[in-house]
């Protein structure tokens, strides 16, 4: 991995994540986001999910109140203060327009220069490819472009005055990197907290 070039992220000044569940940005992706907030850059969470169907031993009514308090949590540890959870279902998400929508909509009003989102393959490195995370990869896809189209979801801007927004990159958080980050030293100690605030 070393040959890989180094992503230049100097001149980032605000950043989407957009994930499935409770939990999954701090699976690859946190390191990078506590090194952006430590930067000064505006890091804000999407995620699309509560998680409540991701947790055998608490039923749905429990587990997304749960999983939601411990994203908090972890998200303080990287210095994530902007965390939105939408209640879509866990489980049965779909790259559907309804998702695209909520994507587009935080795009427009985060504004970022970067969006970070999984990967939508079937099979990534640590096997089969969870079924959430791949219509999540897939809808940041597409949203992305939908965010920057005034004339796909209008009512964002004719409802809510969100102007069409081009992001300047996608990163995907998967197993074959094509770019590093550095995220040795305090960044990666703050994802190590941040994930153990999950249970």
């Amino acid at each position: 991995m070393e040959h890989l070039p180094h992503f230049d992220d100097s001149s980032l000044s605000r950043v989407l994540c957009v994930a499935a569940h409770p939990d999954d940005l701090e699976y690859g992706a946190s390191a990078a986001v506590a090194r952006w907030t430590a930067a000064g850059v505006s890091v804000s969470y999407l995620l699309l999910t509560a998680g409540e169907a991701g947790m055998r031993s608490h039923p749905p009514e429990e587990a997304g109140p749960l999983r939601a308090q411990e994203q908090r949590l972890a998200c303080a540890e990287v210095g994530v203060e902007d965390l939105v959870i939408l209640d879509l279902p866990d489980g049965l998400l779909e790259a559907d327009h309804t998702t695209r929508r909520h994507i587009a909509r935080r795009i427009r009003a985060v504004q970022p220069d970067l969006v970070l989102t999984q990967p939508w393959e079937l099979e990534v490195g640590w096997g089969l490819n969870h079924v959430d995370h791949r219509a999540a990869g897939l809808a940041v896809v597409d949203a992305i472009r939908d965010a920057d189209n005034p004339w796909i979801f209008t009512e964002l801007l004719r409802e809510e005055n969100l102007q069409p927004w081009s992001t300047n990159w996608l990163m995907v958080a998967g197993a074959e990197p094509d770019h590093l980050i550095d995220v040795s030293g305090t960044p990666l100690r703050q994802a190590i907290s941040s994930l153990s605030a999950h249970a």
